[in-house]
């Protein structure tokens, strides 16, 4: 598949190119510093909130991956203006499939993170980039595009003894603790590569 990768710097977005790459997909990651990406072969520099931009470069491509970060616990519109301009350009250019990661407290994946993420990082430093991740989830859930939204549990250096749970409804009680960002790229390109969790929310980690 062509890829274009948005966040491609990131913690996930680069694990998702480097995992691209070795299974023969086409990638084009998006940077704001092309420094950043110096191993890659096909490099996009702009923002990601540039609709002239997005227009030109997702043109041509199977798919596109929305894996976006931000530092600090201020406010912020970075994932909903992001997302309204990439499905704007998508629908421009006639690709369809998208994927999106948020994260554990998008919607109704609040309160299922386990203890320490529900009740000192959430409320602490992440509430404000959710609150964000919320009008990001509802612009895709409002287009007509083939979307799936990923959301992974709170990251971890290593995975669970247990295996990867996918969950597309929320259990009462369920508590997903930990996901690697290796596990939520291999899950992104398996949905990818298998056209799987189509207008779906799959909440992914261990408990």
């Amino acid at each position: 598949m062509r890829l274009f990768v948005l966040g491609a710097s990131g913690g996930v977005g680069s694990c998702l190119l480097e995992q691209a790459v070795a299974r023969g997909h086409s990638i084009t990651a998006q940077t704001r510093s092309a420094a950043k990406l110096a191993k890659i072969q096909t490099v996009a520099v702009g923002s990601p909130t540039d609709g002239v931009f997005l227009r030109k470069h997702i043109a041509g491509h199977d798919a596109v991956v929305i894996c976006l970060g931000i530092d600090g616990s201020g406010k912020t519109t970075l994932f909903s203006e992001t997302t309204n301009a990439v499905v704007d350009a998508m629908k421009v250019v006639g690709v369809r499939r998208l994927v999106a990661v948020t994260g554990i407290g998008a919607g109704d994946s609040k309160g299922h993170g386990g203890w320490l993420y529900n009740y000192i990082i959430y409320p602490l430093f992440t509430r404000n980039r959710y609150a964000d991740k919320d009008r990001q989830e509802t612009i895709i859930e409002q287009s007509d595009l083939d979307w799936t939204i990923v959301r992974p549990a709170p990251f971890a250096a290593s995975s669970g003894d247990d295996l990867l749970q996918v969950h597309t409804e929320i259990p009462e009680g369920l508590q997903l603790t930990s996901i690697t960002r290796a596990e939520v790229t291999s899950f992104i390109l398996d949905s990818l590569e298998s056209a799987s969790f189509i207008h779906q929310k799959p909440f992914i980690g261990h408990s």
